[in-house]
């Protein structure tokens, strides 16, 4: 008998709560029914084959001649009549393929008798008189041809049922579970290999084999759904029946009961419909599923089958949703939670279901049902055995975010570089490679446990800063259209650290590439003076010394609409003669335009390139280039003109990161990536193992040395100069080389990109801050104060760095050397002044001990003339007051700063 199949634990409905589809659709409400049981209200197995006395549905007939109501069975003894208080048979019993009878359709008790509505405990029992069971009894005759008729009706319902089992079970080539291949969900883990980044597939389903399962969770699963499980052959015939009869006068529609019966129908996807063939097929691959498998072998293709609700398939999956835990860690008590959970995991029309979170007065009771069954099983509280749990045990409430399965978080966007890396080892295709899965659908069935780069504390440190909406983020209480995108990478091996491009990764990537509705890559943002770091690189790699001088005079261009100026500041404090040092600590343009001019922009643009930016845009129209593909002199200055120079020309987050970590460790480039280890598992063994070609390669040499070590030392001793000079100096007095850059909306007075990028020997990271509101570009604070590099971009830049560096070493960055030409540049030198004259302190021919010159006429009678020195002038700051610190906010610039 199956306990499934009780319905009268406390708070139980009737209706049987079916398990949802392969994607969680609920089943129709008429869907929603259980096979035999007990009424509502009453606690205990119920007698297969019969139902309560009274229950509607049941089609009354006439008692056998002089005696007792009886009923007729198909499948059982001969036919014939039965005698008084005795069942009268119908046809003999009948073995289907060698091994199952044939289930046997009862028919229902006859009217007078025992529960018929004219029966003692009937409607209308007990009367007397006309309406007594006296006066109901129809004649002899008319109920013998009525019994006739019933038999064979019965017997035609047995060879139908028999036709259809035979031509089934001959004709249909079943399928059995090693050859399913169930949809697995694969999870994407950080670094530590516990935080999970995200979880993605059709269904949340983690496979894992009986024995990672505890004996007392696979008791309690079979005390809630079928306690003769370890006993029965794995079907219930008169289930089968029972649910034949009642399609067939029009009553509820029942399913199986057995967790064999329920395995076969949740694993096959021919099984998912509600009807007499479905059933008999259902049977059919129960039997067989019983006669292959070992009762721990279908128990194990079962829990890892069945739904839990939250979007939980399998155990394993829902011990991490409501526990927080893995299955082989699940105590007796939240093993008997989860087993209650599968009669009906959510609410239907019917019945609220039995999530806690829900319902908690039915799913404790339904809690306690399931522990009552494993201690009459002994299965609990005996030698050898757990203890009884007297205590319902605390269930993590459904996440407000849902329930976790997905990339609609934060760090979402990292799945979508895994996928890239995926595809790059061959595993997948994006492009419909033939004999190669779509990366989408490996990713979503294919079972992997992928380790990430990502370290956990510095991502949710960059999310708590860089969060535009999060409570205590550099820009909570900001204009809403202000948004941010950072990313944080190691420079010895180019790991990614933290990345944050947006709240969702199925939303827009602010820190990455992206494909619009057109097809067309986009998601770059104008670099401003941030790109200075590869001008500058790329002049001292030219043998230009930064100590070299230039005007800086704001000029226009030939060809050019507007003058290229230095961010409204004139010719600065040095004019036409600025060191490359000095233009590039104060962010002059001008200077930067002749130094790009003198190399020649190819050499900038290839800078760029071997640093580790991938992806350029052009800005009139807007297109994207590979840098990676093509060679620099047949992009610039064709596609990427002189003001490269200054970053006018768009790249994303993810790149300016990567050149920056270029440029931390001494020129040596290490592609950023995400992916540490990828791992998928053995079904046979339960076993991770690594998926051959996959995972982390470093060079062998902490990186391939794209840039001079020289010329990245000496650019990194330039911009050790610009942190403390913006309001982004790091805790303890660390040494930090950084840059801001800013660029104005289409050439309005307005800011519409803000940088901050930087680095010392462990951490790379570069900000951006710009606007998600198409209908406004531009970004001011809430003062309406324009927004530059040294304000939120730096603000978030050194809070995060901070965080970043705790605990690491404090490594001193190089000085100066001056390295290269001095002497090249367009500069010009001023003219020295002329000196004052030089008034002789004493008459001439007398000594120091001359009387005074009173009169003035030499002779000495006057005050001695003290020689007047020229005034030592102030020093003058990087705004030109002599404050020596940048401004807060930077003045504007018609292009970019």
């Amino acid at each position: 008998m199956s306990t499934s199949g009780v319905d009268g634990h406390p708070g139980s409905p009737r209706g049987r709560a079916r398990i949802p589809g392969r994607h969680g659709d609920p089943a129709p409400a008429d869907a929603y029914r259980r096979t035999g049981g007990e009424p509502p209200g009453r606690v205990g197995p119920a007698a297969e084959g019969t139902a309560p006395v009274g229950r509607p549905g049941r089609v009354p007939m006439p008692p056998a001649a002089g005696g007792r109501a009886g009923r007729a069975t198909v499948g059982g003894a001969p036919a014939g009549a039965a005698p008084a208080g005795g069942r009268a048979r119908v046809g003999g019993s009948a073995a289907v393929g060698a091994r199952a009878s044939v289930a046997r359709a009862t028919v229902p008790p006859a009217a007078g008798g025992p529960g018929g509505p004219a029966g003692p405990v009937g409607p209308g029992g007990g009367r007397r008189g006309a309406g007594g069971p006296a006066a109901a009894r129809p004649p002899r005759r008319k109920r013998k041809r009525l019994n006739t008729l019933v038999a064979g009706f019965a017997v035609l319902i047995m060879l139908a049922g028999l036709g259809v089992v035979g031509f089934t079970w001959y004709s249909t080539r079943v399928v059995l579970p090693n050859e399913v291949p169930l949809p697995l969900s694969t999870t994407v883990y950080a670094a530590d290999g516990k935080s999970i980044v995200a979880k993605l597939g059709s269904e949340n389903r983690t496979f894992v084999t009986i024995d990672q399962i505890p004996q007392h969770v696979q008791d309690a699963v079979a005390a809630a759904e079928d306690r003769n499980f370890y006993k029965h052959s794995g079907v219930d015939y008169k289930g089968i029946a029972r649910a034949a009869w009642n399609n067939f006068i029009g009553g509820d529609k029942q399913g199986a009961s057995t967790i064999t019966q329920q395995y076969a129908r949740n694993a096959f996807d021919n099984l998912q419909d509600d009807t007499y063939g479905r059933k008999v097929k259902e049977a059919i691959l129960a039997s067989k599923l019983n006669d292959k498998y070992t009762k721990p072998q279908i128990m194990q293709h079962y829990l890892n089958v069945i739904y839990f609700g939250r979007g939980a398939y399998g155990i394993e999956a829902a011990a991490q949703t409501y526990f927080n835990t893995s299955a082989a860690k699940l105590t007796p008590a939240q093993g008997a939670v989860l087993a209650a959970l599968i009669k009906q995991p959510v609410a239907s029309q019917t019945h609220q279901g039995y999530d806690p979170a829900v319902n908690p007065t039915d799913a404790r009771s339904r809690w306690q049902y399931v522990i009552d069954g494993m201690v009459a099983e002994g299965w609990l509280g005996v030698p050898g055995r757990p203890d009884r749990p007297t205590e319902y045990p605390k269930v993590l409430p459904p996440p407000k975010d849902g329930n976790g399965f997905g990339v609609k978080t934060p760090s979402g966007n990292v799945v979508n570089y895994v996928r890239q890396e995926l595809e790059q080892w061959g595993i997948c295709s994006d492009s419909g490679a033939p004999g190669k899965p779509a990366c989408v659908d490996e990713l979503r069935d294919g079972g992997y446990r992928i380790k990430t780069t990502i370290d956990w504390r510095l991502q949710k440190a960059l999310e708590a800063a860089a969060q535009p909406d999060r409570k205590g983020s550099v820009l909570h209480g900001q204009p809403k259209n202000l948004m941010a995108a950072a990313v944080s990478i190691d420079p010895g091996n180019g790991r990614v650290l933290a990345y944050y491009g947006g709240d969702s990764g199925a939303d827009f990537d602010y820190a990455g590439k992206n494909t619009n509705a057109n097809g067309d890559i986009v998601g770059g943002h104008p670099p401003g003076s941030s790109f200075k770091v590869y001008t500058l690189a790329a002049a001292i790699d030219a043998g230009i010394s930064v100590k070299s001088h230039w005007d800086a005079t704001p000029f226009k261009p030939s060809g050019f609409k507007d003058k290229v100026q230095n961010a409204g500041r004139g010719a600065g404090v040095c004019g036409k003669w600025c060191t490359l040092e000095e233009s590039t600590i104060r962010s002059y343009n001008v200077p930067f335009f002749h130094v790009t001019e003198e190399i020649g922009p190819d050499r900038v643009v290839e800078m760029a390139k071997r640093a580790g930016v991938g992806t350029m845009w052009t800005v009139d129209p807007p297109k994207p280039y590979d840098l990676t593909a093509s060679e620099a002199a047949e992009l610039a200055p064709r596609r990427f003109d002189r003001v490269v120079g200054y970053g006018q020309y768009p790249i994303t987050v993810l790149d300016h990161a990567n050149g920056l970590a270029t440029l931390a460790n001494d020129g040596k480039y290490n592609k950023a990536h995400f992916v540490l280890s990828v791992e998928k598992q053995d079904k046979t063994t339960g076993e991770w193992v690594s998926v051959p070609g996959t995972g982390e390669k470093l060079h062998k040499t902490g990186g391939q040395q794209r840039i001079r070590a020289e010329v990245a030392r000496e650019v990194t001793a330039v911009l050790k100069e610009i942190p403390e000079k913006n309001n982004a100096d790091l805790d303890g007095g660390r040494d930090a080389a950084g840059k801001t850059g800013t660029w104005e909306h289409n050439g309005t007075p307005r800011n519409a990109h803000a940088w901050m990028v930087g680095y010392d020997r462990n951490v790379a990271t570069a900000v951006w801050v710009g606007s998600r509101d198409a209908k406004k570009p531009t970004i001011v604070d809430d003062d309406g104060n324009d927004i530059g590099g040294s304000s939120f971009p730096a603000k978030l830049w050194k809070r995060y760095m901070d965080t970043a560096l705790k605990g690491k070493a404090n490594a001193d960055l190089p000085t100066v050397t001056g390295m290269g030409d001095a002497d090249t540049g367009n500069g010009t030198e001023p003219a020295p002044p002329s000196p004052p004259p030089i008034q002789p302190s004493t008459p001439p021919g007398c000594d120091p001990l001359c009387p005074p010159d009173d009169d003035g006429n030499g002779n000495g009678n006057g005050p001695p003339t003290v020689p007047t020195l020229p005034a030592t002038p102030p020093p003058v700051g990087i705004d030109g007051t002599g404050g020596g610190l940048l401004p807060t906010t930077p003045p504007r610039t018609t292009r970019g700063y």
